[in-house]
């Protein structure tokens, strides 16, 4: 590896939303730096298995095929 291109890697502190912290290894800030997170897995639909889902909002597909439904790309 080529010397002095690479960022500087050293230890930093996590803390997540619910005030729990946990040390690694980043090149995020300097030395000791604290890095608070403001979405994490305990808090975060993804992870949680929160409410969501894909919803057609206003009938997108049904207003597509009803503007372009005879449009073809085909050779007739």
């Amino acid at each position: 590896m080529k010397k002095d291109i690479h960022p500087d890697y050293h230890r930093i502190t996590v803390q997540l939303t619910d005030g729990t912290t946990y040390q690694t290894r980043s090149t995020y800030g300097s030395e000791g730096d604290t890095l608070q997170l403001e979405i994490d897995p305990s808090v975060h639909p993804a992870w949680t298995g929160g409410k969501s889902g894909l919803l057609d909002m206003g009938g997108q597909v049904a207003r597509f095929n009803k503007r372009f439904g005879g449009l073809t790309l085909g050779k007739k």
